[in-house]
């Protein structure tokens, strides 16, 4: 599977796509945003880490509504 490039701005509507999913203290929305906001490597490896670990449901859910 190709790996997905998402950018700064992407990762910030994800994030808050994923605060109406799981809530905006969920771990995974707060270092979203957090990658969103410093882009640094370190927090954006971070943050896709834990997207991926969501359940693919969740993932998808996230997915599609950034596709609105």
């Amino acid at each position: 599977m190709e790996e997905v490039k998402i950018d700064r701005e992407a990762m910030g509507r994800l994030a808050r796509a994923l605060a109406f999913i799981c809530g905006p203290d969920h771990p995974t929305t707060v270092a979203l945003k957090a990658a969103a906001e410093s882009g640094s490597a370190q927090d954006i490896t971070k943050a896709r880490k834990l997207f991926l670990s969501l359940k693919s449901g969740t993932r998808q859910a996230a997915w599609t509504m950034l596709a609105d």
